[in-house]
């Protein structure tokens, strides 16, 4: 290793170790629920998604029913839709008590993003001679650093185990396709992520990839739901519970397209923002618009050489299409790197600076910083703060389509990630 890459490794690493510090500290502070003030927000996602809807489960009850979780458990938010194999995965996490449980999946937390890190430097590997280590590093560094990293840790949410998940389908699907099946299932774990990403990857060509993990985490999650529909009385009680779900999470502050405080980034949450108007149907009507759109030119892109770009735009369409938070952006990372590296060597042929600016889109909800938000907050108001992310994600999304026609519908398109694998 060279003198330069070693100090450029010595100061990513402490770097990213006191950032890495600063966002653990949190999870050992963290009040005890019942004790907390109910609007605490340190942890809130592991309290509210995972430890006592476990628990609950545990005790022999139904968590994706909010009333009973509302009613046994000091909760702030329901339990959400998550694939039911959840309660099982993270089951080690909600058996110790809840500070030590908060430590441990902070901590795991953590190591997912370094993994998400790693991946993203074998994705640019594909493209550029980089050394492993040094651009791990790096990358890690930023990401724990960056809001986007900062907050998976701070609230407590599963988004880095989707985000590995994500990345490793879209760069195994062709070399590793059974690796790539496990990662989609893992991905599925919140099927707002798992429905529209195995539905690009069927339409990239990854039909063996899209079936399979969408029949894994089916098959992980069936002896759950089973054991659900059992304890609720039977199919027709426990769909009741899963409309009620439904019914709540739409009502919520937090969840509901047309909240003004609702920090959504899809098309159809950030519209009404924008517009102080939603046109009745347009969520469905957001969902197939932007996947019919990007599966046209995922596959073209794809038979062009321009794999990076398709991933990207895979990521992008998938947090817009449907119901998505700007933390959820963290599943871009990788295709974020290898893009723009792609961006610097190809800058000035048509359609590049699309993608550049694409990019630079994406960064914004990493770059949302307290301060930052502060800021805005003061000159523009809370409504400007909470839809500044979504409008920059829809804008990345609009801008990454216009690249890929460009891309596309050049004469003769310049291989641009020989062996990138998608």
């Amino acid at each position: 290793m060279s003198t330069r890459n070693r100090a450029v490794l010595v100061v990513a690493t402490i770097v990213g170790t006191l950032s890495a510090w600063h966002a653990l500290t949190p999870s050992w502070r963290v009040p005890l629920p019942g004790q907390a003030d109910p609007a605490e927000e340190r942890l809130q996602d592991f309290r509210d998604a995972l430890y006592f809807p476990i628990r609950e489960f545990l005790a022999g009850g139904n968590p994706y029913d909010p009333a009973a979780m509302f009613a046994h458990w000091p909760v702030r938010q329901d339990f959400n839709l998550y694939q039911p194999y959840h309660l099982f995965a993270h089951l080690p996490f909600a058996l110790p008590g809840y500070r030590v449980g908060a430590v441990a999946f902070t901590v795991f937390s953590l190591l997912l993003l370094v993994a998400l890190a790693a991946l993203a430097t074998v994705a640019v590997r594909r493209l550029v001679p980089v050394p492993f280590a040094v651009t791990t590093a790096v990358l890690a560094a930023l990401l724990v650093t960056s809001q986007v990293g900062k907050a998976q840790l701070y609230v407590g949410q599963v988004n880095p185990l989707i985000a590995v998940g994500v990345a490793g389908a879209l760069l195994a699907r062709r070399d590793r396709p059974a690796l790539a099946a496990v990662a989609l299932a893992l991905a599925w774990l919140k099927p707002q992520y798992g429905l529209p990403l195995a539905i690009l990857l069927f339409a990239r060509g990854s039909r063996r990839v899209a079936l399979a993990g969408t029949a894994v985490a089916a098959a992980a999650s069936l002896p759950v739901v089973v054991l659900l529909v059992l304890r609720s009385g039977g199919v027709g009680a426990f769909l009741d519970v899963v409309a009620a779900n439904i019914a709540h999470a739409r009502g919520t502050a937090y969840g509901a397209v047309d909240s003004l405080t609702a920090q959504r980034i899809d098309v159809a949450a950030v519209f009404f923002r924008v517009t102080g108007w939603v046109p009745s149907g347009i969520e469905p009507l957001v969902l197939a618009g932007v996947l019919g759109t990007s599966v046209l030119l995922v596959r073209r892109l794809d038979q062009v050489s321009a794999s990076p770009v398709a991933d990207l735009l895979t990521c992008l369409a998938v947090v817009v299409c449907v119901v998505h938070q700007p933390g959820d952006v963290l599943i871009a990372v990788p295709a974020m790197a290898a893009v723009a590296v792609l961006w610097w060597r190809h800058r000035a042929e048509p359609g590049w600076g699309a993608a550049g600016l694409a990019v630079l889109a994406v960064a914004i909800p990493f770059a949302h910083l307290y301060t930052v938000d502060s800021t805005v907050v003061s000159l523009f108001g809370t409504r400007v703060a909470v839809t500044v992310d979504g409008v920059a994600v829809v804008f990345a999304w609009c801008a990454l389509v216009w690249a890929a026609v460009r891309l596309t519908g050049a004469r003769s398109p310049s291989p641009v990630a020989a062996g990138s694998g998608g």
